[in-house]
């Protein structure tokens, strides 16, 4: 691993007390760039920061509600008071809760819209703001949203977070059109099925919902059936393309959403 590989990089990540944003974080700090962990969670904000400064990295903790504009906000403002700038946004919150189609409700719908899909654009829209405050600088900005293979179809029993993060891929489009004056560069990644604690309380659910018979089934299931490697993910499996979208590698692209599924969508 290159360790200077994004020493320039001043990087805010949602959702990012656990599972693939915890990962992306560390694997962010290891490659020399300083990050501010923000999640409602702040116990598991403080722990990541902790394991990063432990192994020599810079980071700091921020409590974060991505569904309030000022929370956003003063996250934005506390990555720039500990480290002058923000050049990296990785809006990677997200919540999922299924039910099947006829089941959905206005509370269901609205909390996960809520989250993936205004949290996202706030995300977006006050890293930019503070971008172009900042002026111009020599590499892009970067603003890096976390989509899904649900970016790109759906299934009956997760209805409204296929929506929100059809929305997802339409602000990475969009955001890359609106900020592209202001060398801000906007892209994303899709994970498919990737073992997290979101995963494994979807997995319950899913059973709750009887979508499937056991616990386990629905990552053996899809592993089986539709990953064409034959095993899901783990956030360690994300971490390179997210560096990679992170890094100057990226600097002549925008607009795209790469899917890491393990070729469960074709495009």
């Amino acid at each position: 691993m290159d360790k200077t590989r994004l020493a320039s990089k001043n990087i805010l990540i949602t959702g990012s007390a656990r599972g693939m944003g915890a990962a992306t974080a560390e694997n962010y700090a290891a490659q020399g760039a300083k990050v501010c962990i923000a999640d409602l969670n702040i116990d598991g904000c403080n722990e990541v920061v902790a394991r990063i400064i432990a192994n020599g990295g810079q980071a700091i903790a921020v409590q974060m509600d991505v569904t309030n504009r000022e929370s956003i906000a003063a996250g934005v403002q506390a990555t720039v008071d500990a480290f002058g700038s923000i050049n990296v946004m990785l809006n990677n919150a997200g919540i999922n809760k299924p039910l099947m189609f006829m089941d959905i409700t206005e509370e269901n719908w609205h909390q996960i819209m809520t989250v993936n899909g205004l949290g996202c654009l706030m995300g977006m829209q006050e890293a930019a703001r503070q971008m172009i405050k900042q002026g111009p600088q020599d590499e892009p900005y970067k603003i890096i949203n976390v989509g899904s293979i649900l970016s790109r179809q759906a299934f009956d029993d997760v209805v409204p977070y296929s929506c929100s993060k059809h929305a997802v891929l339409a602000m990475i489009n969009g955001g890359a059109k609106a900020l592209v004056q202001h060398n801000i560069t906007v892209n994303g990644y899709g994970p498919g099925v990737v073992r997290t604690e979101l995963w494994e309380q979807l997995d319950k659910d899913l059973v709750a919902i009887g979508k499937f018979k056991k616990e386990g089934e629905s990552m053996d299931t899809l592993a089986a059936d539709s990953i064409l490697l034959g095993r899901y993910s783990y956030p360690e499996d994300i971490t390179g393309t997210a560096s990679f979208l992170a890094s100057k590698d990226s600097d002549y692209m925008t607009g795209q959403l790469i899917m890491i599924d393990g070729g469960m969508i074709m495009q």
